[in-house]
């Protein structure tokens, strides 16, 4: 809510301190906060050579801000995915059987939620559902 100028100019979250305690939950091999260069260029710079993430689009609401950048810009949901973080603001890579503890623990900390996809033999990044 509030202006567009006001969401615009939103400071970024800083995610330090949930992070710490999601570290020592163990099981996290990598975080990628979510900047330029959207989800298409930034999740794949913390993944060794030979693997790539499937991302399902449906897991999560585009905030209405892309919704209207997207609209009024007239940019394809491609373009949207490698320029803006479309809401995802830091991805944590963690080992499967692992995800619930770290969820817990990062939900302790306020934090919101969204298992996004999950690691594939590959590289970069597939979409599947829709933005």
């Amino acid at each position: 809510s509030g202006t567009l100028g006001d969401v615009l100019l939103t400071p970024t979250r800083l995610y330090v301190k949930p992070l710490l305690s999601a570290l020592k939950a163990g099981g996290v091999h990598g975080l990628a906060h979510i900047t330029g260069g959207g989800l298409t260029e930034n999740l794949p710079r913390v993944l060794p050579d030979g693997l790539g993430v499937q991302l399902d689009l449906d897991t999560w609401d585009l905030p209405p801000v892309f919704s209207w950048l997207r609209n009024a810009g007239g940019i394809a949901d491609e373009e949207m995915l490698k320029t803006f973080n479309c809401g995802i603001g830091m991805c944590v890579v963690v080992e499967a059987d692992k995800a619930d503890s770290v969820t817990e623990v990062l939900q302790q900390s306020g934090e919101t939620i969204v298992a996004l996809g999950k690691v594939v033999d590959g590289q970069g990044v597939a979409y599947s559902g829709k933005l």
